[in-house]
């Protein structure tokens, strides 16, 4: 909305002045002034509502803290298939759609490995190339929960035409927010959209996993990448509870 609001224009009827009263305009609005203050309404009530999600997530956060369960975020491009994987990891129903944005807010399940442990794993806002200054502000309390993290798991549309600079553009914001030194694992998604020779020389190049996000059977590579960032040692030989 605060990238929308400047951008405001209003030709023809919309700048025609529309009759005052009791019912909400001012005498001589037109209609874009009303758009305009419609709009700021709706953002203060927005970042209202976000000072209350800022409270309860620091408490959540205290809790999650004092349980030294490691947390893993999952991060990517928009459309990457992060909430599918995560759903399809966790037996959860996280909300999926293939538009910008789908995921608003960090979505946060367990995940039980072998040997009586766990970890907490939480979906992100899908990443866009050139995001505009006013929209990473707004996600900011999104994103910053990654600083809690222990490990990032980037996720890459494999099947993208432009992967590689979706990679980049990824990269290149967690760099902004401080980032780029947290550990993290590349998992390229969707391998059943490509061939595999591509598959192969697309892990030659990088240093990765690659699964698909709909196929659980291929989920043990990154299971065992967690394991091994996590807790420094060989996967166990018991399978992971997904």
């Amino acid at each position: 909305l605060k990238y929308m609001l400047p951008r405001l224009t209003g030709k023809g009827s919309a700048m025609s002045r529309l009759a005052g009263g009791i019912g909400g305009r001012g005498p001589g609005e037109t209609k874009l002034e009303v758009d305009r203050r419609r709009v700021k309404e709706r953002i203060h009530h927005i970042e209202s509502q976000l000072k209350e999600v800022r409270k309860a997530r620091a408490v959540q956060k205290k809790k999650r803290l004092q349980r030294h369960v490691p947390i893993v975020s999952i991060v990517g491009y928009t459309n990457a298939g992060k909430s599918t994987l995560l759903n399809n990891l966790t037996n959860s129903d996280t909300y999926v759609e293939q538009r910008m944005f789908a995921t608003l807010d960090t979505t946060t399940r367990r995940l039980r490995f072998p040997k009586d442990r766990e970890i907490i794993i939480t979906d992100t806002v899908g990443f866009i190339r050139d995001l505009p200054e006013e929209l990473v502000d707004a996600f900011r309390a999104t994103l910053d929960e990654l600083n809690d993290a222990d490990l990032l798991v980037h996720v890459v549309d494999i099947s993208s035409p432009r992967f590689e600079a979706q990679i980049e553009s990824v990269e290149r914001i967690l760099r902004d927010l401080g980032l780029d030194e947290k550990p993290r694992i590349l998992v390229f998604n969707k391998i059943d959209l490509v061939d595999e020779e591509m598959v192969r020389n697309v892990l030659n190049r990088y240093e990765g996993v690659a699964i698909s996000a709909l196929n659980r059977e291929t989920f043990y590579p990154l299971i065992e990448a967690i394991e091994r960032q996590l807790w420094k040692e060989e996967p166990a030989k018991e399978k992971v509870l997904i």
